[in-house]
């Protein structure tokens, strides 16, 4: 089977710089709609993260210990 030969890529030209600058362009455009959010909601979406990572990570390391117990006395007849 023979296989196409591949194309060579073509040097960047006028069009792939206005195309490039237009997406800048666009892309900057696109960042000042964005409502970004004040340091009081980031403190606050931290806090809100970080109590969830404390939270869900006691309840595996407690249940964790739990199955540890029982597959040992179970299981294994310890």
């Amino acid at each position: 089977m023979a296989t196409a030969p591949r194309q060579q890529p073509h040097p960047p030209g006028p069009a792939d710089e206005r195309r490039r600058s237009n997406f800048v362009a666009e892309s900057w455009a696109e960042l000042k709609k964005v409502e970004w959010p004040g340091q009081n909601q980031v403190i606050q979406g931290t806090v809100v993260v970080l109590v969830a990572c404390v939270v869900v990570g006691s309840y595996l390391y407690l249940n964790d210990q739990v199955w540890k117990q029982v597959v040992s006395k179970l299981f294994l007849g310890q």
